[in-house]
């Protein structure tokens, strides 16, 4: 296994209208991602991830009962399978988020990964699930609507090209996530998100690069795009980007445009920032009992 591995990452707007059946939203989004992978697989990448949910809107800007219908039994569900093909065909890795279904009526916001061969790995479950209004109109980040939190900790996946660990959006906020898939052994770690201009915006690029730096490896950040009609909840400023382990932005995308970036990693500065920053060596886990407690 080489030591230099080339990321791929993709952001993309969603120009179908909110109000169209979730079918519509489906294909067209699975058909522009496909051609979006295929691009960033001419271009050298061999780990491409895609944008949180990435086959629709962020329908989380509304309640409605309407978009359980968007959700899919992984692996068994015809995406992850579709994508498996894909996968194998173009030998790469692909983070692979979607809404997930689980027995009858159990709902998880996902990540599957899949590995060159198209074998499927495993899957993340979101973690940490927010619900809160954006604006006075009724439209937010609703997902206790739809998610229940994640069940599966923090798993690493031992591709064909890297060690890969996942988290999405929310849980960027929280570095027991970004600490616990460092010590599982990741080398990079992806985060799909859903997110828009405001509040949290000078966040994007301070949390995450602070999580490579803390942990010792590569971090790929992948935000979407545009406004999202008929909510228009807010502008999803793009800027997705991949740091190295010393918090370095190796490539950042535009903040209004579809767009397939791409950027080395080399394995052996995960090495060489860890002997130098010895953050795990230094860790005191027996003096953290307050912190596994529920205060207040």
């Amino acid at each position: 296994m080489s030591d230099q591995v080339k990321i791929g990452i993709i952001q993309a707007s969603n120009e179908v209208h909110g109000d169209e059946p979730v079918e519509v939203h489906k294909e067209k989004a699975i058909e522009k991602h496909i051609e979006l992978i295929k691009e960033a697989a001419a271009g050298g990448a061999q780990i491409i991830g895609l944008q949180e949910i990435f086959y629709g809107p962020y329908f989380c800007a509304e309640q409605s009962t309407k978009w359980y219908g968007a959700a899919e039994q992984i692996p068994e569900g015809p995406t992850t399978k579709r994508f498996q093909v894909l996968a194998r065909d173009l030998q790469v890795v692909i983070i692979l988020p979607i809404y997930e279904r689980e027995g009858i009526s159990t709902y998880y916001n996902t990540a599957a990964v899949i590995d060159a061969d198209g074998t499927y790995l495993g899957k993340y479950r979101k973690n940490h699930i927010p619900h809160v209004a954006a604006d006075t109109r009724g439209h937010g980040f609703w997902e206790k609507y739809y998610f229940k939190p994640g069940n599966l900790g923090y798993p690493v996946f031992d591709t064909a090209y890297a060690k890969v660990g996942v988290y999405i959006c929310y849980d960027r906020h929280f570095p027991e996530g970004a600490r616990l898939l460092g010590l599982h052994g990741a080398e990079v770690v992806f985060n799909p998100s859903a997110t828009v201009a405001g509040l949290s915006e000078y966040l994007w690029k301070l949390e995450q690069p602070a999580h490579a730096v803390a942990n010792g490896y590569y971090l790929a950040a992948i935000n979407r795009v545009g406004t999202e009609t008929p909510w228009e909840m807010g502008e999803f400023y793009g800027q997705s980007y991949v740091v190295d382990p010393r918090g370095n932005f190796l490539a950042v995308a535009s903040r209004d445009e579809d767009e397939v970036v791409i950027a080395e990693m080399d394995k052996k500065k995960i090495r060489e920032v860890r002997d130098t920053w010895q953050f795990y060596r230094d860790r005191r886990p027996e003096t953290y009992e307050r912190m596994t407690a529920l205060i207040p």
